[in-house]
């Protein structure tokens, strides 16, 4: 039986993990200095691509390692249908939350961490309280959340390519967003 596999098949051990790259995460996010309040409203207000930059070479390190990792058999793509309606909820969710605070949640776990009170008394409680309003509103809204569905499917099975070839072409109009960027000083 292959590490991975027993990683799989051990629950407390996928939570121990879980836990560990959650921290890791929000070390990074902290580090790159997106958990603070003034770069992220800076890029709501196009002044500091620094969200930016720091989405662009995350994907652009993920999207490797993950198609890596697939290929040579030690993970798997589970990719799930999904709907314009719950695309447009949790967009609007999304939004309203990311309006009041300046964090979305990624970033309010991440600055939660350092302490910072913004994420503390209003980020985390805010999850919580929102997180229960889903669960209880979940049989009324399950309506509108699967209107309009779309077929679970990957860029390169959309488009009809080889997604070594997506890959590439989507690598190299990234790591030119991000020279174009250092180019005019952004």
């Amino acid at each position: 039986m292959s590490l991975c596999t027993r990683i799989h098949n051990d629950g407390k051990t996928q939570l121990v993990l879980g836990l560990c790259i959650g921290i890791l995460f929000g070390f990074l996010l902290q580090k790159g200095g997106v958990t603070s309040y003034d770069v992220i409203v800076g890029q709501l207000l196009l002044e500091n691509f620094t969200v930016v930059k720091v989405m662009l070479s995350a994907v652009i390190v993920a999207m490797i390692g993950i198609h890596l990792l697939v290929r040579f058999g030690y993970a798997e793509l589970h990719v799930h249908p999904g709907s314009w309606g719950s695309n447009l909820i949790g967009g609007l969710i999304f939004g309203v939350g990311f309006a009041l605070l300046g964090l979305c949640p990624g970033t309010v776990a991440g600055a939660a961490g350092t302490g910072a009170l913004d994420a503390l008394v209003g980020g985390i409680p805010g999850m919580l309280v929102g997180s229960g309003l889903f669960i209880s509103l979940y049989p009324k809204i399950k309506p509108i959340l699967c209107r309009a569905p779309f077929a679970a499917q990957t860029l390169p099975e959309f488009l009809h390519l080889n997604r070594w070839i997506v890959i590439v072409v989507v690598e190299v109009c990234m790591i030119g967003i991000l020279l174009l960027f250092a180019g005019i000083g952004l």
